[in-house]
């Protein structure tokens, strides 16, 4: 008897296999690829990270796969892959599409952004309308907001004032601060923040600017003697949002958009309780590391600014479609 009962008990855990299996199929998956470590350690990674989990806890059908570390796509094939559909989202520096859209310039623009609450401020701008129309016309809508502070970094010497830069081979994260430490004397070698370290080490560079976390989790305290912190004069903010694509956005139902909208909401106010935390961390870091830590003073940051006017500014208003419009927009924002 128990020989005969055998096969009706397998059929009915193949039966429950192949549904669970179904199931399981039945999940939209959703690729996410970014340029930073992944792991503990890097909250832009975090951010992608929670935004996986938030949408997985709201069993909505819809799955997210995180692939950080460029293991996907490299840095500077984000965009591109985005809003081609071959990529559903990422966690991208906006101003490095900005040879796509130049309009993303502003978004890493010297001295537009005065401190974090000022970017908090920004991002429920007329501002940040103009630019969140640009990313949607060209293929991509934004699940979260974030800002990143950041500073300088140099083998050679501190950089503070602006001929502090000069003779200096220096990565700048975009248009407008090449122009700008052009203008001062240094020389520019372009390349995403994750090819720093290298470019340092072969000495392809001899100084860089980048976000605070990025100094950190590049771990660019191993190549550099000096650090200039943003401190009260942070010359430097990028806007690095978590980005979906349209085509991928438009294929969800309801249900899943929505889980998606909430998910993006508690990764972006995540992100902004971590903000400002992340410039003290990478002062500690540094100078556990026995790095020089620098601050710049008001002066100095005047004087950057007086040839940011003169160069990234009219530039950008100069050859950019609505691009004085856009200045004028962020620097409307109290």
């Amino acid at each position: 008897m128990l020989r005969h009962n055998t096969l009706p008990t397998l059929a009915a855990t193949l039966g429950l296999a192949i549904a669970f299996s179904s199931a399981a199929s039945a999940n939209t998956v959703l690729r996410a690829s970014h340029q930073f470590p992944g792991g503990k350690g890097d909250v832009r990674d975090e951010m992608v990270q929670m935004l996986a989990e938030k949408v997985a806890e709201a069993d909505v059908g819809l799955e997210i796969e995180v692939h950080p570390g460029q293991s996907l796509f490299k840095a500077d094939e984000q965009w591109g892959a985005l809003v081609r559909g071959r990529l559903d989202i990422t966690a991208l520096p906006l101003d490095y599409a900005s040879g796509r859209h130049p309009e993303f310039s502003a978004t890493l623009m010297p001295g537009l952004v005065r401190n974090h609450d000022h970017a908090q401020r920004l991002n429920d701008s007329e501002y940040m309308e103009m630019i969140k129309e640009v990313i949607n016309e060209g293929g991509a809508r934004v699940l979260a907001d974030a800002w990143l502070a950041g500073g300088f970094a140099s083998s050679e010497q501190c950089i503070t004032s602006p001929d502090t830069v000069e003779g200096q081979n220096i990565r700048a994260a975009g248009p407008a601060f090449e122009e700008m430490l052009e203008a001062a004397g240094a020389s520019i070698a372009s390349m995403p923040s994750s090819e720093i370290y290298t470019g340092m080490q072969t000495g392809v560079l001899d100084a860089a600017n980048t976000s605070s976390m990025s100094f950190v989790s590049f771990r660019l305290f191993e190549q550099v003697e000096c650090l200039t912190e943003p401190g009260d004069y942070a010359l430097w903010f990028m806007y690095e949002p978590i980005l979906i694509s349209n085509q991928s956005w438009d294929k969800l139902n309801e249900e899943q958009q929505q889980a998606l909208t909430e998910a993006g909401q508690a990764a972006e106010e995540f992100f902004a309780g971590e903000a400002a935390g992340l410039d003290d961390k990478m002062v500690e870091v540094f100078e556990e590391e026995g790095v020089e830590v620098v601050s710049m003073s008001e002066e100095d940051y005047q004087a950057w600014l007086e040839i940011a006017k003169e160069t990234s500014y009219k530039n950008f208003a100069e050859k950019v479609e609505n691009g004085q419009a856009i200045i004028d927009a962020a620097l409307a924002v109290e």
